[in-house]
């Protein structure tokens, strides 16, 4: 009887890696220094149809998508597995500056491949200015963002609502507000940050030309939703 070679593979960690290095995101930390990425959701206790059973990390490069498995309870009793994949790119915040004056708001437009690939005409769409994060609070985060893409230093702020924008898929909240722009509050040419790859066109337009653009080549939502509150109850209402 011929004895079987013994074998030469590899010990692997749970991804199929060799050596079992640990899994970036997870066990060790990925590009961002994250660790932990597939605990999320599972202490939340604030609806009790919801029981999280798994959450897989499935790409944890500079945002992270997930796969959670879930018990829910319906409404009349019974209980499914439900699977749902997630985006997380962290929270956000916009703003729209006006002026009162001279009926007017500061906008920008910028190339996005995601509009791009799915049927907008160039990719640049038109859109308040707007930004992450990162780690700041969502005041300090959209004044460096209006300054950044705008080059305005905005004074008082008025925070509008917080958003889900895209609640079926996507994690991010979005904080917006709304502040007043005139020349004394300019402090440099905008335009976002090279490093960035940021090309951003800073654009002035009157708010009823803006308003009579939504739907053709105003297209972004955030930006739909704060013209519309500056006429039905914001600055333009009062004016």
């Amino acid at each position: 009887m011929t004895e079987e070679p013994a074998s030469s593979a590899t010990p692997t960690d749970q991804a199929g890696r060799p050596g079992g290095a640990g899994i970036p995101g997870i066990d060790v930390p990925d590009r961002r220094g994250r660790t932990g990425l597939d605990q999320a959701g599972r202490g939340l206790t604030g609806n009790p149809r919801v029981t999280v059973r798994e959450v897989r990390v499935l790409t944890s490069n500079w945002f992270v998508t997930r796969s959670t498995s879930f018990d829910f309870q319906h409404s009349d009793g019974h209980v499914s597995v439900e699977e749902r994949e997630t985006y997380d790119r962290g929270d956000g915040a916009c703003i729209l500056l006006y002026n009162v004056a001279r009926r007017t708001v500061l906008l920008s437009r910028q190339f996005r491949f995601p509009a791009y690939v799915n049927g907008h005409p160039d990719g640049n769409l038109i859109e308040v200015a707007a930004g992450l994060l990162d780690d700041d609070d969502p005041e300090s985060a959209i004044r460096r963002e209006a300054e950044e893409e705008t080059g305005h230093t905005i004074g008082p702020v008025e925070h509008v609502f917080d958003v889900f924008m895209s609640p079926g898929s996507v994690t991010e909240r979005l904080h917006f507000f709304a502040a007043p722009y005139d020349e004394g509050t300019r402090s440099g040419a905008g335009g976002g940050l090279q490093e960035e790859g940021e090309d951003i066109e800073v654009l002035e337009l009157g708010i009823d030309e803006a308003l009579a653009r939504i739907g053709t080549d105003i297209v972004d939502a955030k930006t739909i939703m704060l013209l519309q509150w500056s006429a039905l109850t914001g600055p333009f209402a009062r004016a």
